[in-house]
């Protein structure tokens, strides 16, 4: 079982346009709602993938509970721990003409000191029957700046690390077995103009690789078996958002199994890949993931 940890749970509302013009009324030509956040996200590709996932995290109030039927309705397994607060929603708008999706991200609820204390038990309880874990996305209000270092160092089970900002910053000193920022999230975490040169920064802070997503040019990862590359082979068009989850869930299926890491990385860009034909995150274009899969090479 692979343990998908998704602290700031999420309702997801897609929205699709024409064309999206600010300062006056859109017409939505198309409405998807299920439940997201990027560790939820790292559940449907690993469960697409045919893996046995458990999802876990905050839920509360009615957003939460619609949030959680969609979830079970998926097949997903669910053992989130509730919370007083209210789930929180984001809102993504697609244009029928292509181009960037714009996205709006309300904060989450507000997590005590005795429920985020309540979490870690639960999580350090259920990570005795995983073979890995994902900690994936943002933290919400209340929750401790080092939660992931602190429920990196109580897992069972080797740690995967997706996230941001301070909680990216604090997150690694919890010795996780992969991190995964990006070009942005590396460059705030270890100065230094070498990508390579700042991932063994990073390393040297604990984790035992590191892997640098680079949206169409692909990964950079720094690694016990050395540093590998690995691109897509051709331009992909669509919507990106959920690639990076779908790569953090080939890095830690990966992880379970023990393949190699040029096989690790071959896989996370195929799939986030074919994620990217996918209309929503969480998901992946099968025939293109095979495809993709057939041709990229990691070395």
């Amino acid at each position: 079982m692979i343990l998908a940890v998704c602290l700031n749970f999420a309702l997801d509302l897609t929205y699709t346009v024409d064309e999206l013009r600010p300062h006056t009324t859109n017409r939505v030509t198309e409405v998807r709602s299920r439940a997201g956040g990027k560790g939820v996200n790292v559940a449907r590709v690993l469960d697409g993938l045919g893996h046995e996932v458990v999802v876990t995290g905050f839920a509360g109030g009615r957003v939460g509970d619609a949030a959680r039927a969609e979830l079970r309705s998926a097949g997903l397994v669910d053992e989130l721990v509730p919370v007083a607060g209210e789930t929180r929603r984001t809102l993504i708008v697609l244009e029928d003409k292509g181009g960037e999706p714009t996205g709006i991200s309300e904060p989450g609820p507000v997590v005590s000191a005795e429920e985020w204390e309540g979490f870690v038990e639960r999580f350090t309880a259920l990570t005795a029957g995983a073979g890995g874990v994902a900690l994936s996305g943002s933290l919400p209000p209340g929750v401790p700046a080092d939660a992931y270092a602190t429920l990196a160092r109580e897992s069972a089970a080797p740690v995967l690390l997706d996230t941001s900002g301070e909680a990216l910053r604090e997150g690694v000193r919890g010795a996780p077995a992969i991190v995964k920022p990006n070009r942005l999230e590396l460059a705030d975490l270890a100065d230094g103009d070498d990508p390579v040169e700042a991932a063994q920064r990073v390393i040297a802070m604990g984790p035992e690789a590191v892997v640098v997503s680079a949206g169409a040019d692909g990964v950079l990862a720094v690694t016990p078996e050395g540093v590998l590359r690995a691109a897509p082979p051709e331009a992909v068009e669509g919507n990106p958002i959920g690639a990076g989850d779908a790569a953090a869930a080939a890095l830690v299926a990966g992880l379970v199994a023990g393949t190699p890491w040029a096989e690790r990385l071959a896989d996370a860009v195929a799939l986030s890949a074919a994620a990217v034909h996918a209309p929503v995150a969480g998901s992946f274009d099968a025939d293109a993931y095979a495809r993709y899969r057939r041709t990229v090479v990691a070395a």
